[in-house]
């Protein structure tokens, strides 16, 4: 049975770019698998888990989740603009194909989900890849913030649009024209 003999670690984390509200962060022994950004109110970890791992255990641990832990604060402190963990997904294979994609996003881009369409060679599939960054179990190691509307608009985002706002800037992204016209108006 799905999820039979798993152990999920969990703890959170807090930084001032959340507003000190702690970000659920969850790992099994493959990999970095869950966060809930503070505002998320699509799905917390019980529910998350309930539906990819009914059977498994979870546990608090905040010390087995310490390497994920030092990553998402050097993140946030804008120390470092990649992350070397490995990561457990869990997914359809389309969701991971566009979850792979995110992850090409360099550091301090955008992108727009015609945009990840393209790169998974489906163009036709704009709305599925936009179902399937709402889906990103990990978002800030997946970043899917980077994505944006085809016009240029920030659109939603599971942390709510002002977190995706703060992540970006965070990343530098003050370039808000693209082609002469206004990308963003924060």
């Amino acid at each position: 049975m799905k999820g039979a003999q798993t152990e999920i670690y969990w703890t959170t984390f807090t930084h001032p770019l959340f507003n000190g509200m702690p970000l659920q962060v969850a790992a099994t022994e493959l990999g970095l698998c869950f966060i809930a950004l503070p505002d998320d109110t699509h799905m917390n970890l019980k529910q998350w888990m309930g539906k990819k791992f009914p059977n498994a255990k979870l546990i608090e641990h905040q010390s087995r989740l310490s390497p994920y832990l030092e990553q998402l604060q050097s993140y946030c402190e804008g120390e470092s603009t990649s992350f070397e963990i490995p990561l457990d997904l869990q997914g359809t294979t389309f969701q991971i194909s566009v979850w792979t994609a995110l992850m090409k996003i360099p550091y301090g881009q955008i992108r727009s989900y015609f945009d990840i369409a393209k790169m998974i060679n489906n163009p036709q599939a704009t709305r599925a890849v936009g179902s399937a960054n709402g889906a990103n179990p990990i978002p800030i190691v997946i970043p899917c913030h980077r994505v944006i509307g085809k016009n240029g608009t920030l659109t939603g985002y599971s942390g709510g649009l002002q977190a995706k706002e703060k992540l970006l800037r965070l990343e530098g992204y003050f370039d808000y024209t693209v082609l002469g016209h206004a990308r963003f108006d924060f």
